[in-house]
């Protein structure tokens, strides 16, 4: 753990790779953690140590609320527009929107791995503000585009900006859920940039960034790109949806949950048709998707 004066960044367990997620702590008159998603042990350690009154969640995903049932008796402030995730799971699902098939082999994902549990939204996050946990200011900065409600934290009195799921990983961005739109990543990402900070704290993998980012930002939404690429080079010989899936652009090979898997694979590529639809690189005829 690393500590910028009343915060301390929280590492997740596997070096925050999913289905983990860093944190970081803040050590204010209202004791607060960014997300859930640790693991156990390291959450055991932030009840039993600094002490936890609210968790503030970033979005709405699975790893990034793994470990949020042990923090009983904690508030939960989240982003408004995501909110309805934790009234019931079905509400949960409705955010990604898998079919019916899929939702069977999610429910017990869900509950049996990422241990879901309904939860009180004690507040909520809806448009730029800034609080006052007492001692330290905390700016809520919206940054759509990865899920609707995407919520970034920007600490100016000591220069660290949480980032949340604008990761900065090799991977890239995701962008996969029910509402999550392509362009506000981009736009959320290029808004981040601006931001005067001197630390950034990603939830994945590095995590932590003492000096500018610097290229990293663009390599990041650079696989955007590289992404549509290879979608367009797949489409000079017409396809369904399902042969784009078992392409495999996003994830490289099948993986297991295969219906887990295969929905973000089909989520992210036809974000990726609507945009080369629009844009007309890529027309569509009944069920086959070709370039123009």
């Amino acid at each position: 753990m690393e500590k910028f004066g009343p915060l301390t960044f929280v590492p997740g367990r596997n070096n925050g790779v999913y289905p983990y997620s860093h944190s970081l702590h803040i050590d204010a008159d209202i004791r607060a953690v960014i997300d859930a998603g640790v693991g156990p042990e390291q959450t055991r350690a932030l009840l039993d140590g600094p002490g936890v009154d609210v968790v503030m969640l970033t979005h709405f995903h699975e790893d990034h609320t793994i470990s949020l049932s042990m923090f009983e008796g904690c508030q939960v402030w989240m982003p408004e527009s995501e909110a309805s995730a934790y009234q019931d799971l079905e509400s949960f699902l409705d955010l990604y929107d898998p079919t019916e098939n899929e939702r069977v082999v999610w429910r017990q994902l869900m509950v049996e791995t990422f241990n879901y549990r309904p939860r009180t939204v004690d507040r909520t996050f809806n448009g730029p503000e800034t609080i006052d946990l007492g001692g330290v200011t905390v700016e809520i900065i919206p940054t759509p585009g990865h899920t609707i409600g995407h919520t970034s934290f920007y600490f100016p009195d000591q220069g660290v900006l949480f980032l949340g799921d604008y990761d900065l990983t090799a991977f890239g961005p995701y962008y996969g859920d029910r509402d999550a739109c392509i362009d506000d990543v981009i736009e959320s990402v290029n808004r981040l940039k601006r931001i005067p900070a001197t630390v950034w704290i990603a939830s994945h993998e590095q995590g932590l960034f003492r000096t500018d980012p610097g290229e990293a930002w663009d390599r990041f939404l650079g696989v955007i790109g590289k992404r549509e690429n290879k979608l367009i080079d797949l489409l000079a010989t017409p396809c369904t949806l399902d042969d784009i899936v078992q392409a495999r652009i996003i994830y490289r090979k099948a993986r297991e949950p295969k219906e887990f898997f295969d929905y973000a694979e089909r989520a992210i590529m036809s974000k990726h048709l609507d945009r080369l639809l629009t844009q007309g690189i890529v027309v569509r005829d009944g069920d086959i998707f070709r370039v123009a």
